[in-house]
C-alpha cells in the first residue's frame, strides 16, 4: 500500500475518480484524468470525475489504449484501483471497433472478428432492419443510405462501430495554406494530422487557439471543394476573411450560403440556419448538401450543431466530416450523436497546458454575489420556478456591480454579456455603452465589432450571439450578468472571448455577477464545473469587496 500513498486520486467501485486538489500532483493528475474522464463536481478542495464509456470509447478512438488508462490511474491513485473498475474500463475499451464497417465494391459490410457479437447485434429489431443481406461468411451488408443511422444504434447499444468504409473523394481543388509572416503552431499541425489520417471526427481547441486555422490546414490537405457549416452569418465572414488571409484562396472561390447570400463555389460557407429552415414542412435548402460533390464538410462550433442538422448529416457519411469546438460538452446530452455521426475525438489541447505555452491568455476567474434586496426578496419568492431564474439574474442590484468592475478596468476592452434583452438595453442606457443582440442588423454587428477592435469602442453590452465564432482579439475583461441556465457550454464559449494572448504578462479577468441564496447562485455552481475542468481557480467574493 505505501506505493500508493502520495497519490492525489481515490478511485472508487462505482467509477468515480476524487481528486484531491491539495495534493501537489494535483495538476498532472487533472490532465491526465482529462483524456478519459469527465467532472461531475467540483468544490473547493475535492473534485469529482466519473469514468464512463464514451470518455474511454474516445479516448481509444483517440489512439489511447486501456493499459495507458490504468497505468494513469495507478500512477496517482492514492489507494489500488479495484477491479470492477479495472475490468469496465479493459472491457469497454475492447468494444470500440470490435464491430467495424468496411467497403466491399460497392457494398458496405458491417464485420467483425467475433461473430457471436455480430450476430447478436445484428438480431436487435433497430439494426435488423438496416441490414439487406447476411453473406456466406457471416458479413452482414447494410444499405448505403443507413451507414449514419446504423452507427447510432449500435453507440445505443454500447457497441461502438469503427467506420472503416472510406470517403468519397470529392471534386479536386487547390487549397494552399499561405504562411507570409506566421507558421502553424505545433499543436495545430498535430490536430490537422490526426484528422487527415482518421478522416471524420472532433478537434477541441480553446477560443482563441486557432480553430479556423486547423479548418483551413485541413481543407489545405484535402485540397476539395469544401462545404463549412458556421453559427451565423457574421461567423460565415470572419471565416470568409481568415481563410483569404491564410490561404490560397480568392474572393471568386468562396461562397456564402445564408439569409443574405445564396452562393455555392468550391468553398461555400453557409449558416446552420439557412439548412434547417423549413417551408411547407420541407427543408427548403437542402440542395445545398448535393450541390456539389463535396470533399470535406467542416461543423464549426460543433457542440452547438441544431438537432435536425443531425438527421442531415447522418446522410453525409460518405463525406469527411471535421468538426471543432472548445468543448464537447452537449446541454442536450447528445455527446453521442456527436460521436457516431461527426466522428470521434481526434485531438484535444488542455486551454491550461496552451496557456502555459503563452497561445491563451491566463484569466482569473471571479464570481461577485451580490444580496437580494429586501424590496426584491418578497417578489422572488412568490414567483414560479420559471420565473425565479430571470428575476434573480436581472436584478438591478447588479448594475452599481457592474460600475465598479468598469472603473476597475477603466482602459480594457470590455464585453458585458447578458441572456435578456430587457437587461442589456438598461444596461446600455444607464452606462451609455452599444449594445449588441440577435436583432442588431448583420451590418452594424460588423461595424460595432470593427469599432471595438480598432479602439474607437471600448466596451459593448451583448447578448448570446457574441458567445460563438465571434473574433474579438483585444477584449480582456467580460463581465457576466445572466446565462442559459447554468450552461458550461456557454461559460466556454463566453470565458473564450478573453483568452487571446496579448502580449507579455496580460492577465484576463472573467466576472460572473450573481443573486445570493437564488437560483442565479445554484446555476453559477453548475457552470463552475467548465472553469474547474479546465483548471482554472474560481473565486468567490462579496460585491463589497471587489
Amino acid at each position: 500500500m505505501a506505493a500508493y500513498s502520495t497519490g492525489p486520486l481515490i478511485v472508487q467501485s462505482d467509477r468515480t475518480v476524487l481528486l484531491e486538489l491539495d495534493n501537489p500532483r494535483a495538476q498532472e493528475a487533472r490532465h491526465a484524468l482529462a483524456v478519459f474522464a469527465d467532472l461531475e463536481r467540483a468544490p473547493e478542495h475535492v473534485h469529482t470525475y466519473r469514468i464512463a464509456r464514451l470518455g474511454l470509447w474516445n479516448a481509444r478512438a483517440a489512439g489511447h489504449t486501456s493499459d495507458e488508462v490504468l497505468n494513469t490511474l495507478d500512477t496517482f491513485a492514492k489507494f489500488a484501483v479495484p477491479d470492477v473498475v479495472r475490468t469496465e474500463i479493459i472491457d469497454s475499451m475492447a468494444r470500440y471497433g470490435l464491430l467495424t464497417i468496411v467497403r466491399d465494391g460497392d457494398d458496405l459490410l458491417l464485420t467483425s472478428t467475433n461473430q457471436a457479437v455480430l450476430n447478436e447485434v445484428t438480431s436487435q429489431p433497430k439494426i435488423s432492419e438496416l441490414i439487406v443481406e447476411t453473406r456466406p461468411d457471416g458479413s452482414k451488408v447494410i444499405g448505403p443510405w443507413a451507414r449514419g443511422t446504423l452507427k447510432q444504434a449500435l453507440l445505443k447499444l454500447g457497441w461502438p462501430a469503427d467506420d472503416l468504409a472510406g470517403f468519397t473523394p470529392g471534386t479536386p481543388f487547390d487549397i494552399s495554406l499561405d504562411t507570409s509572416g506566421w507558421a502553424l503552431r505545433e499543436y495545430q499541425e498535430e490536430a490537422a494530422e490526426r484528422f487527415d489520417v482518421g478522416g471524420n471526427g472532433i478537434v477541441v481547441l480553446p477560443c482563441g487557439a486557432g480553430k479556423t486555422i486547423v479548418g483551413a490546414a485541413a481543407m489545405a490537405k484535402a485540397s476539395r471543394n469544401t462545404l463549412i457549416l458556421v453559427t451565423n452569418t457574421v461567423s460565415a465572414r470572419q471565416w470568409r476573411d481568415e481563410l483569404l488571409a491564410r490561404t490560397s484562396l480568392t474572393q471568386d472561390d468562396i461562397g456564402e450560403y445564408s439569409g443574405e447570400v445564396k452562393e455555392v463555389k468550391p468553398v461555400t460557407i453557409a449558416t446552420y440556419q439557412i439548412l434547417t429552415t423549413r417551408r411547407h414542412g420541407e427543408y427548403a435548402h437542402l440542395e445545398l448538401l448535393d450541390a456539389r460533390d463535396w470533399g470535406l464538410v467542416i461543423y464549426d462550433e460543433v457542440h452547438l450543431l441544431p438537432a435536425p442538422v443531425f438527421k442531415l448529416t447522418a446522410d453525409l457519411q460518405a463525406r469527411r466530416r471535421l468538426g471543432l469546438t472548445a468543448t464537447l460538452i452537449r446541454e442536450d446530452g447528445r455527446e453521442g450523436d456527436v460521436f457516431s455521426l461527426i466522428g470521434p475525438k481526434r485531438f484535444d489541447a488542455p486551454w491550461k497546458e496552451l496557456e502555459s505555452q503563452g497561445f491563451i491568455s491566463p484569466a482569473e476567474c471571479i464570481e461577485v454575489r451580490v444580496a437580494v434586496p429586501d424590496a426584491e426578496r418578497l417578489t422572488y419568492a412568490a414567483a414560479s420556478d420559471q420565473d425565479r431564474y430571470r428575476l434573480a439574474s436581472t436584478s438591478e442590484s447588479k448594475l452599481p456591480i457592474i460600475k465598479k468592475i468598469l472603473d476597475k478596468h477603466p482602459d480594457e476592452h470590455t464585453l458585458i454579456i447578458g441572456q435578456y434583452l430587457d437587461q442589456i438595453a438598461e444596461i446600455s442606457e444607464t452606462f451609455d455603452i452599444p449594445s449588441l443582440t440577435g436583432e442588431t442588423p448583420v451590418a452594424e454587428r460588423e461595424r460595432l465589432y470593427s469599432a471595438f477592435r480598432s479602439g474607437e469602442i471600448a466596451t459593448l453590452v451583448v447578448s448570446k450571439v457574441a458567445n460563438f465564432s465571434i473574433d474579438l482579439p483585444d477584449a480582456s475583461v467580460a463581465i457576466q450578468v445572466s446565462g442559459s441556465f447554468g450552461s458550461r457550454q456557454e461559460e466556454a464559449q463566453r470565458l473564450g472571448r478573453i483568452l487571446r494572448p496579448k502580449g507579455a504578462d496580460s492577465l484576463a479577468h472573467f466576472y460572473t455577477i450573481v443573486m445570493r441564496d437564488t437560483v442565479d447562485q445554484d446555476f453559477a455552481l453548475n457552470r463552475q464545473r467548465f472553469l474547474a475542468e479546465q483548471g482554472y481557480r474560481y473565486t468567490i467574493v462579496d460585491a463589497a469587496d471587489v
